[in-house]
């Protein structure tokens, strides 16, 4: 009997344990969707996941519970009754809402897009929309809510200034493109780690990008020529099938 006991006690240990962790890695979220079976059906998904999640049904109601909680993630409809996805959103960041906001939108034109980007939102997804893509969405802008960004960032004789978009080599600037910055902040920030090709291409050529496993491999090409001593293994490491990583040494 206590041999039965000790082992339900262990995983009774664990599964706290376990709890524990999801607990403190659920999100506080405020969802704002007028269509009440979509809303439920997101609910269902983000509960899933072990966020805390509050509903509101037009914009209106969602505003009013920011004023009495405060929230990690609020997801907004563009189109609700009373108040818009994009009015809800302003105010928010003019009241100093410092979340992360996510704009759920029919809306597919660019110009909207960038109204919507413009209005404080950290991100955006296209309806009709999969749910997973929703739930990887959240994800990411949870990382970065948890991700606090150097602003300069020093590997051995490398430095990568974010702010001033700078980047030296042995303390002399170099000149890079547009894209070949981004290339080397997306893997300065996230150095050690392996990023997908599908992750970089992302990140600097946007969502809707429309370039081929080539292009990524030629920009590669380039920057290594810009960054490496020809004496050692190049900085940026390729991971055969997966994509590339920032050696640290």
């Amino acid at each position: 009997m206590n041999g039965t006991f000790s082992v339900s006690f262990h995983y009774l240990c664990v599964y706290l344990a376990e709890y524990s962790k999801q607990e403190e890695a659920a999100l506080k979220i405020l969802l704002a969707e007028d269509d009440v079976r979509l809303r439920r059906n997101i609910v269902h998904i983000l509960k899933k996941e072990f966020h805390n999640v509050t509903e509101a049904g037009n914009g209106q109601e969602a505003l009013d519970h920011t004023l009495t909680e405060k929230y990690d993630l609020v997801i907004l409809d563009w189109m609700m009754p009373q108040l818009s996805g994009i009015d809800v959103c302003q105010q928010l960041r003019d009241t100093g809402f410092n979340g992360s906001i996510l704009m759920l939108t029919a809306k597919d034109d660019t110009e909207d897009i960038i109204r919507g980007l413009d209005s404080g939102a950290d991100d955006y997804i296209v309806k009709p929309f999969k749910i997973e893509e929703l739930l990887a969405r959240v994800r990411a802008l949870l990382r970065r809510k948890d991700k606090v960004i150097e602003q300069v960032i020093q590997i051995n004789h490398l430095q990568l200034n974010i702010d001033s978009r700078v980047f030296l080599y042995n303390n002399e600037e170099i000149d890079l493109t547009k894209n070949e910055f981004l290339l080397l902040e997306y893997l300065f920030i996230n150095r050690g780690r392996v990023l997908t090709r599908e992750q970089i291409c992302i990140y600097i050529w946007g969502y809707d990008y429309d370039v081929s496993n080539n292009s990524l491999d030629a920009l590669v090409k380039l920057v290594r020529k810009k960054i490496d001593d020809g004496q050692s293994k190049s900085r940026i490491q390729n991971v055969r099938g997966i994509g590339y990583k920032l050696r640290e040494k």
